[in-house]
């Protein structure tokens, strides 16, 4: 017996209202348990709403913070070499050796709760249509003040 429930169709009238739907929500909010730094949350934003919402699992917003955490600490790393250089007192700048470890967890922690770009965007001959519907109802949602009743809540 199968538990979960049957999905809609991603080229479904149902499945165009509740990516509106999902738009106008906004990005999920992390679980409670879940800290994020605010350096964190622009990165955050950009990864939940890379999915469809209906798709998040509680696990799976777990190590989007962790994803979100790492690419905020990648930025941090990055304008440290940029502002010292990659070549410190003769050596290579520590820091290196973290942004490559930090980018490496980024990839793996990517593909883990896909949305990396297979995973979202698919082959250019296989598109996610679920995802694609979200971002383009998000992108109505911002673009057009004449449409009533689809506001983005922050």
């Amino acid at each position: 017996m199968k538990l979960t429930a049957k999905r809609k169709r991603a080229d479904s009238a149902a499945a165009a209202v509740a990516a509106v739907q999902a738009a106008a929500m906004g990005p999920l909010e992390p679980p409670a348990h879940v800290t994020l730094r605010p350096q964190d949350r622009a990165f955050w934003d950009g990864i939940v709403t890379a999915r469809p919402r209906d798709t998040w699992t509680t696990s799976d917003l777990v190590m989007a913070a962790s994803l979100a955490r790492t690419q905020a600490d990648i930025e941090t790393l990055r304008a440290l070499v940029d502002s010292d250089g990659l070549i410190l007192d003769g050596k290579p700048h520590p820091a290196c050796e973290l942004l490559e470890k930090a980018t490496r967890r980024a990839m793996a922690l990517s593909r883990a709760i896909a949305v990396n770009t297979m995973a979202t965007v698919g082959r250019s001959a296989d598109i996610a249509k679920g995802a694609t519907l979200e971002r383009e109802a998000r992108q109505d949602a911002e673009d057009d003040d004449l449409i009533p009743g689809i506001r983005l809540i922050k």
